[in-house]
Formats: structure tokens, C-alpha cells, sequence
């Protein structure tokens, strides 16, 4: 098998198991936001020297995720949709671990740590404060600086559902990256 076919399979597989994660924890309020995609999305900006192709594996791996519950949404095997209005933020606002990746290289157990810390953080204030901006969300979290902490406190179950799954999925993602192209067990960046 060439690299390159390692590499689909490889991607293949981050794309099931986001979405695998997203069928399970997705609808339980108390694991939603587990996901493997923010540790994907610092992952890419690790391994990939093209900074514009870096952007797709968790566009991709988001992309087909999001498809597949979509699918399972319009035949009503799913409690919500995959696609929504305003996703596209979503998607954007990804794309900033995939750049704090690209500033860590992820060759140290320092910047990996730094990657897993600092990447869900910047979503969950990111993605917050879109919630708080969009109008539509004004009735529930005034346009104060007490809206916007409310906001925040009501995702702080999501952060730290993030948080937890980037710290467990990047070190996986790497060890199974550096065995499959490499042949080696390391955590960071062989």
C-alpha cells in the first residue's frame, strides 16, 4: 500500500469516528461537543506543510460527518440535523485550530499539550461569542457584558466535553499517524 492510500484510509477513518461521535455523544446534552474533530483540525496544522490543504482534512472529516447525520435526520433516525443555518461559522471557526497547529508543530509534549488547551479554548470563545452577536439569540443572552458571561456559563459543559476529547483523541490520532506512515509509536510528531 502506498502512502497515499494509507493516507485515504487514514482520513477515512477520522471521518467514522467523528461521526461515530457524534451519533453517540451528539444527542446526550451532558457528552455533546466530544468530538474528534477540534483534535483533527490542530493535528492537520501539525502534519501539513501546504497551509491551504491543511484546511481540509477537518473541513472533510466535519463535511462528511455533518452529511451523514443529515442522511439519518430526513429519515427521522436522528434528533437533529446535520446541516443548519449559520454552520458555515462553525466550519470557520474550526479552521483556527487548524492555524494553531501550524504554529506548534506538535514536536514537543509541550506544544502538544499547548495545541490541546489552547485550540478548544479559542473555538468555545470563538463560536460563544458568535452566539451571543447573533440577534436571534438577544432574548436569551442580552447584549450586555452579563449576556455574554451567561452565554459562555451555558457552554461551559460543551468546553469541557472539547476539551476532554482533544486531549484524549489527538495523542490516538498521532500514535495511529506515526504507525501508519512511519512504523513508529511516538506521540509527538515522528
Amino acid at each position: 500500500m502506498k502512502v497515499n492510500s494509507k493516507l485515504i484510509l487514514f482520513t477515512a477513518i477520522l471521518v467514522v469516528i467523528t461521526t461515530v461521535c457524534k451519533l453517540f455523544f451528539g444527542p446526550e446534552l451532558e457528552w455533546s461537543g466530544f468530538s474528534p474533530i477540534i483534535a483533527i483540525a490542530l493535528f492537520s496544522g501539525f502534519i501539513i506543510k501546504q497551509k491551504d490543504a491543511s484546511f481540509l482534512l477537518p473541513l472533510i472529516a466535519l463535511f462528511l460527518s455533518d452529511a451523514v447525520i443529515q442522511i439519518l435526520y430526513s429519515l427521522n433516525e436522528f434528533k437533529y440535523p446535520g446541516f443548519y443555518n449559520n454552520q458555515w461559522k462553525n466550519y470557520l471557526i474550526l479552521l483556527s485550530a487548524t492555524a494553531i497547529g501550524w504554529l506548534l508543530k506538535g514536536r514537543s509534549y509541550s506544544s502538544l499539550a499547548l495545541g490541546a488547551a489552547a485550540a478548544p479554548t479559542v473555538y468555545f470563545l470563538i463560536s460563544n461569542f458568535s452566539v451571543w452577536m447573533n440577534p436571534a439569540a438577544e432574548a436569551i443572552y442580552p447584549r450586555t457584558f452579563n449576556g455574554l458571561l451567561t452565554c459562555y456559563e451555558a457552554a461551559l459543559p460543551f468546553y469541557r466535553n472539547s476539551i476532554a476529547a482533544t486531549f484524549i483523541f489527538l495523542p490516538l490520532i498521532l500514535l495511529a499517524y506515526n504507525y501508519l506512515t512511519k512504523h513508529k509509536t511516538s506521540l509527538t510528531l515522528a
